[in-house]
Parts: C-alpha cells; structure tokens; sequence
C-alpha cells in the first residue's frame, strides 16, 4: 500500500489564525476533567452554573498527540509502536474522537449482501484536514458523498495502528456503512513488531484486546490488518489465533463488526502478495471475516477463487483489491476501474477499491474534483448496489456534503467562510446523469453556491425535451416506515417555466423487511400541497419560529397512509409553457418527513453543562493593545438522537469597565456532539464575567426556547486582582 507525505492545516472554521505577535504561552488548567470518554454524564450532574478563574500562565496539561499545541483544538491521531498500543488507558483515550452516530440499519442488511463494496481511504498519508474534530477551513477539501455505493468503508494510513477519525465514522454509520480501522507492520521495524507480539498467546491476546478496546471506545466498526513483513515459525504459527482471538472478541464486543485480514504474508511466513485467495493465505481467511487480495490479479486469479473449495459460501468475504493509481500490472484504475469492477462481479466476487481519492490528488485543478469525483462513481454504478437507511421518522436532509463556501442556516449565511467537517454531512442522495429521449437529460449534484442548511444543496438540472412534458428524478432510496398521518416537506428554488412537486414511493412495511425486499412493488403517491391556513401547517410554522426564504419556496404536504414504508423520493418537474426543448433547474434545499404528532412533543432542556481544561493565551492587538484569548472544554448532558447540532454561543456580562454595557449573543461554532472545545476566544481583559450558551438544533428544526438552552457563566480575574479581592 502506498504512503505520501502528510499536509498540514491547521485553520479551523470559526476563524483563520492570526499570527501573534509576542510569545504566547499556556495556561493552568482548571477544573481539569480526566474521566476520558463520552459515558452517560448523567451518571454525575454539575450543580454549578459559575465557575471562577485566576488567570495564571504556566506549561498546559493537555496531551499534544489530542489537541492541536498551538489552538488546543481536538485532533484525531494514531498510535505509533507496539508500546503505545499496549499502554492505552480509556483515562488516557481522547473524547473528541468518539464517534456519536450509531450505525444505521440498513436494507438489504449487510451479511444478506452477496457482492460487497469497500473503500480504502488512503491520502497522502492520512489525518489531513479531517483530523480537526471540530473542523477547518478549507477551499476545496477532498469529501466522499457517494455513501449508498458502498457497505464498508477502511480508514488507512501507515501509523501502527490508524483509528478511523470520529468525522469519516460519523458519516458512514449515518449511511448504514461500517467504517473500519487498520493494524500494520511493516519491513524490518514490523517483522521485529511481530516477533514481539505474535511470540505467545498472552502476548498476541494482549495485543487484541487493546485493539477490541479501543473500537468499543470510539465507536467503529473493527479493522483491517495488513502485516507487510516477513514473519518466523512462531509468529506465523501465532497469526491464525491472532486473528480468530481478535475476530471473536470484537465480535462479542462490537455487533456486526468485521476484522479483514490483507493479502500479503503466506502461511510459511514468506512475505509474497498472491493477488488471490489460495491454499497459500486459506489458512488466515479461515481465521477471520475475510480477505482483502492484493491488485495485480488477472481474471484467471478471479476464476480460480470462485472454484476455489475453501471460498464456497464465503464468494462475499472476498474482496478483490482494485488500486485506483494503477501501480503495476493491473486491470484498470484512474478512469477506467470500471474495467476490473465488471471482471470482478462477473466471478460473483466483493471489491475493494484502494485509493479513489486518485481523483482529488492526481488531477490538478481541485475546483474541477466533485466533477471527477462524479464522473469516477458515475463509471462504476452499473456494477455497485445500492442499499438503502433504514430507520424510523423523522427522516431530514438538506444534502449538505459536509463542507461549503458559507454556513447556511434556514437559508442565511451564519458563517461567510469556506469550511469542512464531515460531521456536518446530511444524509446524501443519489447523483447521476440520465439521458432522456428527444435529447433530452438530466443529472442531479451537489452544489455550494447556494444552501438552505449547512453548505450545500441539491441541484436538479437538465433539458426537457419538447418531446416530454415532465421528467422524474429519482434523489433518494430509504426505507422508512410512515405514521398513520405524515407531514413532508420541502423547500426548493425552481427556475423559470416549470413547476416543481414531489412524487412518493411507497410500499406494505411489512413487506419490505422481508428477504428480496428490494423487489416488493411500491405505489406512486403525489402529495397535494397543503394551504397556509391548513392546522399542520400552522403548527409547523409555529414550531420553526418566523423564516426568511428570501427565493426559496417551502411546500407543505400531508400522507394519510397506514402500514406503508417510503421506499424513494423523487422531484418531478413539468414544463408550465407550450411544447420545446426547456432548459431548467431546481435547487432542493431540505426534505423533512415527519410524524405529525411529533409537532406537539416539548423540546428537552440542555443539563449540566460544565467548563473544564482551561487554557489562557495572551497575545496584542494590531493597535498594541492587549489580547486575553480563552481556550476551554464545555460538557453537557443532551439526547443525540434528538438533535442535528448545537450552536455554541457566547456575550460579555460585565468587563473592566461598569459603564459598558453587557453584550449580545455571538456564535462561537456549531458542536455535533454534547462537547466542544472553545479555541481562541477573545475576551475581555480582567477582570471580566462572560456567559457561555449551549442551543440545541432539533431534528426537525423546531425551535428551542432559551429557556432550555445551556447556560454557564465565568468569573475570571488576573492573579494580583483576586489576591486583593
């Protein structure tokens, strides 16, 4: 597997860094918290709602390899050496990096899947921009949006031991997508590592079960190991155990996860890639869920393994390796990996696909990489499947891809600078192109110049032939169990000369669960559009509080249905003029599904917030004057299921000087998780009172009343101000 040089950015997205101009240095903490980990916080409320700060400068207690040492910013990371693998404490684990989404069931379910798809993401040696937990700012960011091709995708660099970061977890499991680790050695330093570790069972044991460890920990879904070392007698003798050991106890650990082993070593212990399963690797495949095979296969390889006695009922646990650079003597890659894709699942095989970020790293104009992006998984979709999120109302998205040039909310920039974080990324949609007859076409993408929530949204486009009067595309493919009475809606920006409604598939729910649901007829549903006056949607507008569309429309629609599931979401535009070839597009800014009794459910309150790891910077201001910069950890108890995010915000309460009055609420960030790293804050100089404020953003987008946001305040003062008080 290939390694490239790591980049660097440390800009995150509530502001760029300024340079300071005097020597900065770090803060004691304060009410340092080391319980390490998101655990039930209700397991210990916080009474107080004030806490009080000496200002003192000293060497931050902080551990660089989880905060970044200039902000203090959360950062994801690996682990280096067989020592820091063997010395991991959950005391000592990193809280940011713990994914928040669970896994979402999906149909058809993975283990029913006979032709499986993996990804494996490996960029210039990992942990880039995604390792902000928090975020960065980015221009043009690499992304993966085309979550409903694949069923597991493989975080991979050349750290020992590399924990997938919590934003590319959080994005897969919303998808219905497990996201797997990797465990590596490598050349002479590996095969010593190995030695060490694979000697007796209580050391490989050991190794194992700080492995299962720390996926319970951070939330994801098991690992691939790829040993690139030669191994001795006793080390490969050791091997299968290790991996059945590993295998059975992440399985006990983690429900429905994985442990893939990588076609390298052979059961001699030579270091050989067979580029396919065969009597020389069986016996590791034997120990665990699967192989990942090396590229250089040929279709004889393919043809091989489909006969091959040991692979018969197991055809799906192989997982041929297609390298999207195209090192070697393989079958495509770059553009034309659809090539090996069709070999493979013409021999009834799985794939993985190492490295599709070749479309982002080798092709220089990055403006042009969604394009690429899209035109790459355009290729492959005829020998991919989709699956579908399964999962209970609401259902909600507003297709942000997780990065974006603003940050919209309800249609307004909140945030007027590029950003990325993965954490932000909606459920996606189906993006294609369509030809149509009459020369007509269509496609549906991604698009950031303009959102309703996050920064992006969903632009139908295409030519409506004179030939037809409407066109159908097909956005969405769910399984989501309606309620007796359904509220949808949706909120769009149409272009001239056409009109725009939704158009609804639906089918028996219990049907859909059972086995080749995937072929249960559905019935067609066009939801009339509800009038202002209607009851639910007053409720609704009462709900979300006053909006300014300012050019989007908002459709409300209503379903009376019983025992039905939504199976897809389609937009149906139609030409309003006389009969000719009609360019048009459509903008779809969000689609919400809702159980319209959920309208007069209360909103839960935020609860014991607390402030902890506090870090004072000083710094000067353009004119000399002073800066106080805050850097701090809030913690809070809310349901994550209920929210999409919170918004942190911030005001002055009193400052040196009495005569100011207290400030106005600012945005400080948005938090996709009940915890968020406050990273250079400037406040007022001492002695001073600030409040900090936790805003729950529901799921559905209903307003919270102030009255159950978090609030906490902080009474600080420079040491020689509080020896006087």
């Amino acid at each position: 597997m290939d390694n490239a040089q790591k980049t660097d950015s440390r800009d995150i997205v509530r502001k760029q860094r300024r340079k300071r101009e005097d020597d900065s240095s770090a803060a004691k903490v304060a009410k340092t918290d080391t319980s390490g980990g998101l655990k039930s916080c209700y397991d210990k409320a916080m009474e107080s709602i004030t806490v009080h700060e000496v200002i003192k400068y000293g060497a931050s207690s902080l551990p660089a390899k989880h905060y970044d040492p200039d902000t203090t910013e959360p950062i994801s990371s690996g682990l280096q050496t067989l020592d820091q693998l063997l010395s991991w404490r959950l005391s000592e684990a990193n809280p940011f990096n713990v994914a928040t989404v669970p896994l979402a069931k999906r149909e058809p379910p993975l283990a029913s899947c006979p032709r499986r798809t993996l990804v494996s993401h490996d960029m210039m040696g990992g942990y880039l921009d995604d390792r902000f937990v928090q975020g960065a700012s980015s221009d043009a960011p690499y992304v993966f949006y085309h979550w409903q091709y694949i069923d597991i995708f493989n975080y991979f660099s050349h750290n020992m031991v590399t924990i997938p970061p919590a934003v590319w977890t959080n994005a897969g499991h919303r998808h219905g997508v497990l996201v797997l680790g990797t465990f590596i050695t490598e050349w002479t330093d590996g095969k010593t590592t190995c030695e060490n570790f694979l000697k007796d069972e209580e050391s490989y044991r050991a190794v194992a079960d700080r492995l299962v460890q720390i996926t319970h920990y951070y939330g994801f879904d098991g690992w691939l190991i790829n040993i690139e070392n030669t191994l001795n007698e006793v080390a490969v003798k050791n091997t299968p155990l290790f991996l059945r050991y590993l295998t059975d106890q992440v399985h006990e650990r983690v429900p429905g996860s994985l442990v893939l082993w990588y076609d390298s070593v052979l059961v001699d212990g030579q270091l050989k890639w067979q580029n396919e399963l065969n009597q020389s690797n069986q016996v590791f495949f034997d120990a665990c869920d699967g192989i990942f095979t090396n590229y250089n296969w040929t279709e004889q390889s393919l043809v091989g393994m489909e006969a091959f006695s040991a692979a018969q009922g197991r055809l799906a646990d192989i997982y041929v390796g297609v390298d999207v650079f195209a090192r070697g003597e393989v079958v495509g890659g770059k553009f034309d990996t659809n090539k090996a894709l069709e070999l493979i699942r013409k021999h009834n095989l799985s794939t993985a696909i190492f490295a599709p970020g070749w479309v982002y790293e080798t092709l220089s104009d990055k403006t042009e990489f969604r394009n690429n992006q899209d035109k790459f998984w355009g290729l492959l979709s005829d020998f991919l499947y989709i699956h579908q999120p399964a999962s209970p109302l609401p259902f909600f998205s507003s297709f942000c891809q997780g990065f974006g040039m603003k940050l919209y909310r309800r249609g307004q920039p909140e945030v007027e600078e590029s950003w990325f974080n993965l954490n932000g990324q909606e459920l996606q949609p189906l993006y294609y192109r369509e030809e149509l007859e009459g020369g007509g076409w269509m496609r549906t993408r991604g698009c950031p110049k303009d959102a309703w929530n996050g920064g992006c949204s969903l632009l139908v486009e295409g030519l409506l032939p004179s030939s037809l009067s409407k066109v159908s595309a097909r956005i969405l493919s769910l399984h989501v169990p309606l309620a007796s009475t359904t509220f949808v809606s949706l909120i769009y920006k149409p272009s001239a000369g056409v009109t725009v409604s939704l158009e609804l598939k639906t089918s028996d729910a219990p049907l859909c669960t059972q086995e080749g649901a995937q072929d249960v007829r559905t019935s067609s549903v066009h939801p009339e559009a509800l009038q202002e006056e209607h009851q639910l949607v007053r409720q609704f507008s009462q709900s979300c509080g006053q909006w300014n569309p300012e050019g989007w429309t908002v459709r409300c629609s209503q379903l009376q249905l019983k025992g039905c599931a939504l199976k897809d979401v389609c937009v149906s535009v139609r030409r309003e003029g006389e009969a000719q070839d009609t360019p048009f597009s459509c903008r779809i800014g969000e689609i919400m599904v809702l159980d319209a009794n959920s309208f007069s459910v209360p909103p839960d309150p935020v609860k014991d917030l607390g402030l902890h790891d506090l870090v004072w910077l000083s710094g000067t201001n353009p004119d000399a004057s002073p800066r106080l910069i805050l850097n701090a950890t809030l913690r809070w108890c809310y349901p994550a299921q209920l929210v999409r995010h919170f918004r942190i915000h911030w005001r002055r309460l009193r400052g040196p000087d009495p005569r100011i009055p207290p400030g106005q609420l600012a945005l400080v960030g948005r938090a996709h998780a009940p915890l968020f790293r406050l990273s250079e804050l400037d406040v007022p100089r001492p002695p001073g009172l600030l409040e900090l404020v936790v805003e729950p953003v529901t799921r559905e987008g209903f307003l919270v009343p102030e009255s159950q946001w978090g609030r906490i305040s902080l009474s600080y003062a420079a040491e020689q101000e509080a020896v006087s008080q």
